[in-house]
């Protein structure tokens, strides 16, 4: 479990989630990570450290980045997380409809490849 009064660099948290400092810099520019500010070091706090986590899982099951600030932004504006828990499931079935979409097209793509393809063989065949 992480310390609540620990803070983080940019390069702790880039090694800890094996992600550039240039990315971590571009989440922040998006208003994503909010870290505070000693001179010219940022300053990373437990909940930007949990953000940059969530930023990476939201990425890893295709949510864009303004898809993850809305949810941030309903989290921030509403702590109880009931509207951001209704976001968040109306997201979910958003990409699974298009992964499933996309599964049904692939199949169909597959299954006409499978066709050219026997009928390549074939006419090779009859060439021979």
């Amino acid at each position: 479990m992480i310390d609540s009064q620990k803070t983080f660099s940019i390069s702790d948290l880039s090694k800890e989630f094996d992600v550039t400092t240039r990315s971590i810099r571009f989440y922040e520019d998006q208003g994503l990570m909010k870290p505070t500010r000693r001179g010219q070091t940022r300053i990373y706090s437990p909940q930007d450290r949990v953000r940059l986590k969530l930023i990476l899982r939201g990425k890893r099951l295709g949510f864009s980045l303004a898809e993850t600030r809305r949810l941030f932004d309903l989290y921030d504006a509403d702590r109880s997380s009931v509207q951001q828990l209704h976001t968040m499931l109306s997201l979910i079935d958003e990409k699974k409809q298009h992964l499933q979409q996309q599964m049904e097209d692939i199949t169909v793509v597959l299954m006409e490849l499978s066709s050219v393809e026997t009928r390549c063989r074939a006419e090779l065949k009859e060439l021979s």
